[in-house]
């Protein structure tokens, strides 16, 4: 059996979450790969919010296991008010059942949380966005190799090494002047706290798990964070994450081979949207843009920030098809632009005086104007299809434009947010990806 991939093709939050949450049933296990909990997949469960950080969707399903794989970084403190909210909606997950954690994650420590605030404020208006959940600074010691690991708190040296490299951030806090130790001390109560949860959870060496999984005949389903667009090397470098968010992630992210990977499924927005900095080509700046933002609840699931909203980006759509391999596209949040009797895609950019469908070197510095083409909307209420053809003719051509433009087919629309509102192309969509 293979790994099927499940990640998103823009800046994230392009729904990843629910199609997670509606394919979880077909794997025998969901694992997140990478990114931390400056990710915020959204579910809706027996009609309630739940916004899920480090925690793979698929933890409402009875049969998957659910893998944080060594690729993720964790915090303690928010791991623990996430379980928390599970159990406060009521639908019979048992977290010590369910959830399995890899030794070889990466730990959050508070001192980083610190860090990553007080290195943004020393950037002034040269400020990445950052969204100061103490990302940046655990993947920089981890490629320091001084990091603390997940099964390190299994180890009778924990507290030693922990108080080393805490000294190590203070020192490196008072070079910053920033005045870190009133938040200290309160952050490190809760960090303790969600230790002694951690240590009442499934720890694993999940690159055994994982494979032996695989040899079993068992199907695996890899969760993305963030977007394509937001790679720590293909992305709009330098307002990106720390990890690498695309497909070949994946196998770092989780210990597996390259010929493991099966079915890549991408996901896209009917338009794009960005949180916080770093260039948006297609972004737009006036009332159409709000209008997009207020329909759609365009706010950060981690941070609660307006995002940005622009048409789509048809150059780094293909772009982000091309560099993960993807085998099939699903489109978001198509019932937002039944607003417009008229909608737009870039199609491509003017870098320079020329024109061109390539994403360029450095987007933040070579600033590429898009270049749009109008299309007829559909303006009308989706929520009653349930098929392809049954669609508007108009949300057909465009359907049709974007995958000759992509070279990829679209499986599935979603034009709501509950689990149910899918339009599939084909009746059995979710059976063929497993």
């Amino acid at each position: 059996m293979a790994v099927d991939v499940l990640l998103g093709l823009q800046w994230g939050d392009e729904g990843k979450g629910k199609i997670v949450d509606y394919l979880a049933g077909n794997y025998d296990m969901v694992a997140r790969f990478q990114g931390g909990p400056n990710a915020g997949h959204t579910l809706y469960v027996n009609g309630k919010k739940i916004v899920l950080h480090h925690i793979p969707s698929g933890i409402f399903h009875q049969k998957p296991i659910n893998l944080i794989g060594n690729g993720v970084v964790i915090d303690a403190a928010t791991l623990k008010a996430e379980i928390a909210k599970i159990d406060a909606i009521g639908a019979g997950v048992n977290i010590q059942q369910q959830l399995c954690i890899a030794r070889k994650a990466h730990l959050i420590l508070p001192t980083h949380r610190l860090l990553d605030a007080a290195s943004e404020a020393a950037k002034g208006k040269s400020k990445i966005g950052s969204t100061l959940r103490g990302i940046g600074p655990t993947y920089t010691d981890k490629i320091a190799r001084r990091g603390l690991r997940i099964g390190d708190i299994e180890m009778d040296d924990f507290d030693q090494r922990y108080e080393a490299i805490k000294a190590q951030h203070e020192s490196l806090l008072q070079h910053y002047g920033y005045n870190y130790q009133s938040q200290l001390t309160e952050m490190e109560a809760a960090f303790k706290d969600g230790l002694a949860t951690l240590r009442t959870l499934k720890l694993v060496d999940a690159l055994y798990l994982v494979n032996d999984y695989l040899q079993a005949g068992k199907n695996i389903l890899a969760e993305g964070a963030q977007g394509t667009m937001l790679d720590i090397d293909f992305g709009t470098y330098p307002f990106v994450t720390s990890s690498n968010t695309i497909t070949a992630g994946v196998c770092n992210g989780l210990g597996i081979a390259p010929q493991q990977i099966g079915e890549v499924i991408g996901i896209t927005k009917a338009y794009c949207t960005r949180v916080g900095g770093g260039p948006f080509p297609s972004e737009l700046l006036g009332d159409k843009g709000e209008e997009i933002r207020q329909a759609g609840g365009e706010f950060g699931a981690t941070t609660g920030r307006p995002r940005r909203c622009g048409w789509i980006d048809l150059p780094a759509l293909k772009y982000a098809v091309l560099l993960n391999g993807v085998t099939q596209v699903v489109m978001t949040k198509v019932d937002i632009l039944s607003l417009f009797t008229e909608i737009e895609a870039c199609t491509a950019y003017e870098v320079n005086g020329a024109k061109t469908q390539q994403v360029p070197f450095d987007v933040a510095r070579q600033n590429p104007q898009p270049i749009y083409e109008a299309f007829k909307g559909w303006h009308c209420d989706l929520s009653d299809f349930n098929h392809f053809k049954q669609l508007p003719e108009t949300l057909q051509q465009y359907m049709a434009y974007v995958e000759n433009y992509l070279g990829a087919n679209i499986s599935i629309l979603s034009t709501g947010p509950e689990r149910n509102q899918l339009v599939f192309k084909e009746a059995k969509v979710d059976a063929e990806l497993v």
